[in-house]
């Protein structure tokens, strides 16, 4: 019986309202008493069954709930023969319960669209060298998948042959298609929009970039800020002492009605739902735009940051730097090149990608042993001789000597701007390469909108030369600049920030910078970084587009002051009635409740506009 009232309390709802309207008419039109009386109790009687059964089973857990003072108020209301004013208040309860559930459902339609976009099915090729539908369980890492004009990428993978045009607004927020051909990377969740695509999976179902967005995106607006944990504990408290202060009125006043308005009045529903429903539909926002915002407390702590810093390449540059120039030293350059060319193929970093694009089709040797020093950059062994490659640092460490050419050469890439790798084979330097990355499109501006929110500290530390940094520095505007900086050199630099009483974000990408990720009051990763760093972090763009920073801080401060804004309100019509009900004489029980349920739609709507949310320009 209780599960079948529960089930049906939006008929119940109809029901109540069909009989209160009633009432009505059959007092003002037709006059007749009668029936408008037993309309108003039957009315009452049916409103209050699914409110009390839920007043009953919060009781059970030892929470006096809102739906428990609802209860007590109606029950009274009909013991005095007030039935017009306990039929209205049922009804305004269950209609207000309906309606705040309905928009709560849209704040949460971030995840229902994210959770729909889900490929259900692929094309795997199977042993007969043909293609058959399988549903998306049974694909497993190194499949074989077509994907037609039209159809859904099932996984992430990378294209194999074909070509065509993808869109991924379902992971970077982008609308306009992108174009993919072999050895492109493709997304699950995306969308061909033509072509035919042949690729093979490299990570399904759960693990893949559109499961993890869905999962944390869920984690997110499930995790608790501590002003919603704050909000649980005054509301498990405030409840019974309203219950109280009704009892207090009573036996003083002896009007059981004026008690039982109180218990109507003092409900703190909008208090309880003002603060999640903006917590939902801000992190519904950066969901649909291609920013994850991991949970209200990232939310709260993200919209007070003074101070942001910045790894370079990959963060502030495109992370696809070129070989500028090369200096070879001591004899049998050739070897040189295929030891260096043979090292660095054993590395994911950006400069390492660069040189060996740069030396393709040199010779290959066989690396026996490597050992990466983070920061630093590669030792091993290649052909029985000891290889480093990487940056003045490592050469420092490995005891290898520059002589005054090397030295001159270096100052003149450093000052050229280009980022420097150095080649050491048996402790004796070999090359000097220098390598320079290319700004994001639209970094300075973006840079400057930051401070116009509010960062006053735009801080660049990278384990580049310092020469290259500098001139970062300067190009984008930044309040200061370091180079030479190892992962730990980054963390002990955050945690001075961290002492002087500022609120730290960290932006970067890589394995290295995990720890400052971690460390940071909010780490920031961009989307195309690691796989830890993006774990580690508070915030993601997904899509890696820095443009996309103003409006994740954007979003953070106005979801906060949106949170502030409902308690103030709910608060503010909680204490706004009962004032209303010593000092007035227009205040009453029906009145209140109209009131009350009318607050909590103003929080929910307030809260929806999050959803709508775009930075100013």
């Amino acid at each position: 019986m209780q599960r079948l009232i529960l089930k049906n309390k939006k008929l119940i709802t109809l029901v109540s309202a069909v009989l209160v309207a009633g009432a009505y008419v059959s007092h003002y039109l037709l006059h007749a008493e009668p029936v408008a009386e037993v309309a108003m109790l039957v009315a009452s009687i049916v409103g209050v069954l699914p409110i009390a059964l839920q007043a009953y089973q919060s009781l059970r857990v030892k929470v006096v709930s809102i739906d428990v003072l609802v209860t007590i108020a109606v029950v009274g209301a009909l013991i005095i023969g007030n039935y017009e004013e306990s039929a209205v208040v049922t009804f305004l309860f269950l209609f207000g319960d309906y309606l705040e559930l309905r928009t709560l459902n849209k704040t949460r339609s971030a995840i229902r669209e994210l959770t729909e976009m889900a490929p259900e099915s692929a094309l795997k090729l199977m042993e007969d060298g043909g293609y058959r539908e399988v549903m998306i369980e049974e694909v497993d890492v190194g499949d074989s998948l077509r994907v037609l004009t039209g159809a859904k990428v099932p996984v992430d993978g990378r294209v194999t042959s074909g070509e065509g045009h993808v869109n991924q607004a379902s992971i970077t927020g982008e609308p306009v298609p992108v174009h993919k051909q072999p050895g492109d990377p493709v997304f699950a969740g995306t969308i061909l929009d033509n072509g035919t695509l042949h690729i093979v999976a490299d990570r399904v179902g759960e693990d893949t970039t559109f499961g993890r967005i869905i999962e944390l995106v869920e984690e997110a607006q499930d995790a608790k800020s501590e002003a919603e944990r704050f909000i649980d504990r005054f509301a498990k408290w405030y409840t019974p002492a309203v219950l109280a202060l009704a009892v207090v009125v009573w036996l003083i006043s002896r009007n059981v009605e004026l008690a039982i308005t109180i218990l109507v009045l003092g409900c703190p529903g909008a208090l309880v739902i003002g603060v999640p429903v903006s917590n939902v539909a801000g992190i519904g926002n950066g969901a649909r735009h291609g920013v994850l915002l991991k949970g209200s407390e990232v939310i709260h702590d993200f919209s007070r940051v003074d101070t942001m810093v910045f790894d370079k390449t990959g963060t502030l540059t495109v992370g696809r730097p070129e070989v500028a120039q090369v200096r070879l030293y001591e004899e049998m350059p050739e070897e040189t090149r295929a030891l260096l060319f043979s090292v660095e193929s054993q590395s994911d970093h950006p400069l390492a990608r660069a040189i060996v694009e740069h030396l393709a089709g040199t010779t290959a040797y066989e690396v026996e042993q490597t050992d990466v020093v983070k920061g630093g950059g590669i030792v091993a062994r290649v052909r029985g001789r000891s290889g480093a490659v990487g940056n003045l640092a490592l050469m420092e460490r490995e005891g290898v000597a520059l002589g005054g050419e090397a030295r001159r050469d270096a100052a003149d890439m450093e000052a050229a701007g280009h980022s420097i790798v150095l080649t050491a084979v048996d402790g004796k330097l070999r090359a000097l390469v220098g390598v320079s990355d290319q700004l994001r499109p639209g970094v300075r501006e973006d840079l400057q909108r930051l401070k116009r929110m509010g960062v006053k500290n735009l801080v660049l530390l990278s384990g580049d030369n310092q020469g290259t940094v500098d001139r970062v520095a300067r190009e984008l505007g930044l309040t200061e600049a370091h180079g030479h900086m190892l992962p730990e050199d980054k963390s002990a630099y955050i945690k001075d920030l961290q002492r002087q009483g500022r609120i730290v974000a960290f932006v970067g990408d890589g394995v290295n910078d995990s720890p400052s990720l971690a460390l940071a009051q909010i780490g920031i990763a961009m989307g195309s970084g690691t796989d830890v760093a993006i774990e580690t972090s508070d915030v993601v763009l997904m899509n890696s587009d820095f443009g996309r920073l103003p409006h994740a801080l954007g979003l953070a401060k106005a979801t906060a002051r949106n949170m502030l804004q409902n308690i103030l309100i709910a608060v503010g019509v909680v204490l706004v009635l009962l004032l209303s009900l010593f000092f007035s004489s227009w205040m009453n029980m029906s009145v209140g409740m109209l009131v009350h349920e009318a607050s909590i739609l103003v929080v929910i709507l307030n809260g929806m506009r999050l959803l709508r949310y775009r930075p100013r320009a």
